[in-house]
């Protein structure tokens, strides 16, 4: 019996977006990682790891103390998969945590709970051969959507994207779309707060992390190319995104990362932290 047949098989169009070869001239294909925050997301993870590419040359799970059995599921999916437990809690700890174990040339950000679709990574790998540094997901750029964003959230999301486009000088369609793909090469850039400390929450631990890495991302020059994403509803579980909360802290880190106040500064690695 298939994953599709447990699941359902209502996801099961198949994306045809050709990667571009990065093989010519004799240069081998760049290494792809795939970075999958999960916590308590085992009835998510066959679907999530089931429709991943099989030429993904790296999966990493980082696994947020789950209770159920999101780790087994996960290797069960994916035999060899890396698994990283993280140690502070948040969205944001596990991505740093996930992104510094990667090994691969390109690192893929993905959502466990089945939201985004693992076969659209072809359009963000194909993005970063074609000279991207940033794959910036959208689901308002042609060919995107989504069956989950609410009339609130996608107002809220508008209003967001403008304050950002004004104060960075950006053409952002998707600010907190989560679903991004880069070059190892701007981990550094993104300088984000040491994920092996676990005596205190960071700025940046939370649902802010997509905010921050792509204002930080846009004030440090890189080619950032958008790519056409469609968001589903999440399959299984209840999300922690609270609406208002979450808004709020995405304000602040505008607000931070343009006029430096709004959050306690974290600076990047090698850099010395200030306060706001």
């Amino acid at each position: 019996m298939s994953v599709d047949d447990i699941l359902g098989s209502n996801r099961t169009t198949e994306i045809t977006v050709p990667r571009v070869p990065a093989s010519s001239g004799g240069k081998r294909r760049p290494r792809v990682s795939v970075v999958v925050p999960a916590m308590n997301e085992a009835r998510n993870l066959p679907h999530v790891l089931g429709h991943m590419p099989k030429d993904i040359d790296e999966v990493i799970l980082v696994d947020g103390n789950s209770v159920d059995d999101t780790v087994e599921v996960a290797r069960k999916c994916w035999p060899g998969i890396i698994v990283v437990n993280q140690a502070r809690k948040g969205k944001g700890n596990a991505l740093a945590a996930g992104f510094a174990a990667c090994t691969g040339d390109y690192i893929v950000m993905i959502d466990a709970d089945g939201s985004m679709d693992p076969r659209e990574i072809s359009r963000f790998t194909a993005a970063l051969d074609a000279g991207a540094d940033y794959a910036k997901g959208s689901r308002f750029a042609k060919g995107g959507g989504s069956d989950d964003i609410t009339r609130l959230r996608k107002v809220g999301n508008w209003g967001l994207n403008f304050m950002t486009n004004v104060l960075f000088r950006t053409h952002f369609s998707d600010l907190c779309y989560g679903y991004n793909a880069f070059r190892k090469d701007c981990v550094p850039i993104f300088g984000l707060p040491d994920h092996t400390d676990a005596t205190a929450p960071r700025w940046g631990d939370g649902f802010e992390i997509e905010t921050l890495i792509n204002t930080r991302v846009a004030k440090s020059g890189v080619r950032i190319d958008e790519v056409a994403s469609f968001e589903f509803r999440r399959m299984y579980g209840e999300s922690n995104l609270q609406t208002f909360r979450d808004g709020f802290r995405v304000v602040r880190t505008i607000m931070r990362e343009r006029f430096g106040f709004g959050a306690p500064a974290e600076a990047p690695a090698g850099q010395t932290t200030t306060a706001a």
